[in-house]
């Protein structure tokens, strides 16, 4: 069964445009990944930035102790975010790059130029009893030096099959990238996640890639909320997802 991983990221990006600051504010992340979980999601994803723009420090510490799935927390290799996630204990960590600059997220992570470090860190989660992804573009090259580093899981990078599919582009080629990816890490032990730009009318393409274990949808989830309330829209992506033959 393909898993659903919520990330409610954009739920505190709009607490913040009128909180910020303050310490208080709705909407509340913790409330809203309560009701995903209610709604069936089998994780919640959070993403733990440098500048603070939406996460904070407290609801890290909030959302692991009030959630009963999977929290999988993201973040830079900065020691400051490193020590935070050891002391909150997620269930697992996704390693992230990560720009001042940037909107969201924009590429995967170069583990092969930084295998010695990330190797390092990864076996500081695993001590821990923290497991480890690493957020990867669709390349041979990350895949298998993602192996080396020790990670256990891999998130596939999906906002360039994302693009070709809002823009009519070469999906058959993202696809493809896509598959050979999540093979080549398959017979290499790794478990395979995907995520990025993922929603209600791309989804069914991704069921073309094998191997995948689950999906991190963010945007496209609260989006739809605004319309039709965070349980329903979960609901509705839960249902694109079944048929998923991996």
């Amino acid at each position: 069964m393909l898993k659903l991983g919520v990330n409610v990221d954009h739920v505190a990006t709009l607490r913040e445009a009128r909180f910020r600051g303050t310490g208080h504010g709705e909407p509340d992340p913790v409330a809203i990944a309560l009701q995903c979980e209610q709604a069936g999601a089998h994780g919640i994803t959070i993403h733990l930035r440098e500048d603070r723009r939406h996460i904070l420090d407290k609801d890290v510490h909030a959302m692991r102790r009030a959630i009963r799935s999977r929290l999988n927390l993201e973040l830079a290799n900065t020691p400051e975010i490193v020590e935070i996630a050891l002391a909150a204990r997620p269930d697992i960590v996704c390693l992230v790059p990560e720009n001042r600059e940037e909107i969201t997220t924009e590429g995967g992570l170069d583990v092969a130029a930084q295998t010695e470090s990330l190797q390092t860190l990864s076996t500081r989660f695993k001590q821990a009893g923290i497991e480890v992804s690493l957020f990867i573009d669709p390349d041979i090259l990350q895949v298998e030096a993602s192996a080396r580093v020790g990670a256990q899981f891999i998130e596939l990078h999906t906002g360039a099959f994302a693009e070709a599919a809002r823009l009519g582009g070469p999906i058959d080629r993202e696809l493809g990238r896509l598959t050979a990816a999540s093979q080549r890490a398959h017979a290499l032990g790794l478990q395979v996640n995907a995520g990025h730009g993922l929603n209600y009318s791309n989804l069914h393409l991704l069921h073309r890639v094998p191997h995948l274990i689950e999906l991190n949808i963010g945007h496209s989830i609260v989006s739809r909320a605004v319309s039709v309330g965070i349980q329903k829209a979960v609901e509705e992506m839960l249902v694109l997802m079944a048929g998923y033959q991996g």
